[in-house]
């Protein structure tokens, strides 16, 4: 590979894997050629440097292991990755030859570290990839592009990895699709690929988040790869192996974003009801802020609070309660509710408490 080129390109979906952690020089090499020999991934990455909530976890074998991953990406003929989180992680990287570089979910989040790794790759022509910070922030993602397209690096490609959450009862890291889909939007010529073992932090979940991911466009996957998961150095739980690895690429179905002429009519006509429906809805959700700032005046003038807690209550609770009849999952009737109550709310206040100089 020509570091001029595009990293990802081609056909989907694009794949990344390899193991969390460098173990071993023997472990790297061995599932390395294991996965290229099943051709499941065009990327090799191995953890170097892993950056842990607690600092007696292991923590990767740093500067020694990056030959392993490098010699390994040699004998396969494939480039390889690693994460980086600062100046002298990038130096020992590049020294060793590594054909790209990712930055992790934990650094995204520090503009300072992004801004130092940036500057040391001032004047490069490396591969980078970023994955989404741990916090649901669309801005501070969008803003580490834009500090490395500020130093000249051309190829930069995004890894959605989830959003941190307290204790989710299926998710080690929640998805939030919204969030990578307002990133695209922004961004569109930014590549975007799913890291769907950190969201799921579940070997069992991967083919289902994965099939997501291709359903909503994504260019591809990165999946942590291991000979023997249960018994990796890290994050076991949510490491499959190359078989496994590449049983999951087969069953996945790839379709299409294009629209062909024997369908694209249809879905015109369909979509058409869908914008004339919207239309009404808008119409509808007008209505019921102006009868909203009715309330706020009655509430005004007889100085009564804008937030009627029983009777909010009682409200989102009935239409919980119908959300079957709705056809809609109880999660989207709660954040619909939950909007139109907190725009209600604004109008209210704005009825309550009309700008003024005092």
């Amino acid at each position: 590979m020509k570091l001029s080129e595009k990293i990802i390109s081609g056909k989907r979906p694009y794949i990344v894997a390899g193991p969390c952690s460098a173990e071993s020089e023997e472990q790297v090499m061995r599932v390395c050629k294991e996965i290229a020999s099943t051709h499941s991934a065009q990327l090799l990455r191995a953890g170097i440097w892993k950056p842990r909530t607690r600092p007696d976890s292991f923590e990767g074998l740093g500067e020694k292991a990056l030959p392993w991953i490098v010699n390994a990406g040699k004998e396969t003929g494939l480039p390889t990755t690693v994460e980086v989180a600062n100046k002298l992680h990038v130096e020992q990287a590049l020294k060793a030859g590594v054909d790209v570089l990712w930055i992790g979910a934990r650094t995204t989040v520090n503009p300072f570290a992004v801004q130092e790794i940036a500057d040391a790759l001032r004047g490069s022509d490396i591969s980078i990839m970023i994955k989404n910070p741990v916090n649901p922030d669309v801005q501070l993602w969008m803003g580490a592009f834009e500090r490395f397209a500020k130093v000249g690096i051309t190829d930069l490609s995004a890894i959605h990895r989830g959003f941190s959450i307290y204790n989710h009862p299926k998710y080690r890291n929640v998805p939030n699709w919204e969030l990578p889909i307002l990133f695209k939007e922004n961004m569109p010529e930014i590549p975007l690929i799913c890291d769907p073992s950190h969201i799921t932090g579940n070997r069992e979940l991967l083919f289902e988040v994965s099939q997501k991911a291709m359903d909503l466009n994504f260019e591809g996957l990165m999946i942590e790869t291991h000979l023997d998961p249960d018994n990796a150095w890290s994050d076991a739980a949510q490491q499959i192996t190359p078989e496994r690895l590449k049983n999951i690429l087969d069953s996945l179905v790839l379709r299409t974003p294009e629209l062909n002429t024997g369908v694209a009519s249809q879905i015109d006509e369909i979509r058409m009801k869908v914008s004339t429906l919207d239309d009404r809805l808008f119409d509808l959700l007008s209505e019921r802020m102006l009868l909203s700032e009715g309330v706020g005046k009655l509430k005004r003038e007889n100085n009564i609070t804008i937030l009627q807690q029983e009777h909010w209550s009682n409200l989102i609770q009935k239409r919980l309660n119908k959300s079957d009849e709705y056809t809609l999952s109880r999660a989207f009737v709660r954040q619909l509710m939950d909007a139109i109550h907190q725009e209600s709310i604004r109008h209210q206040t704005a009825i309550m408490n009309p700008e003024k100089k005092i």
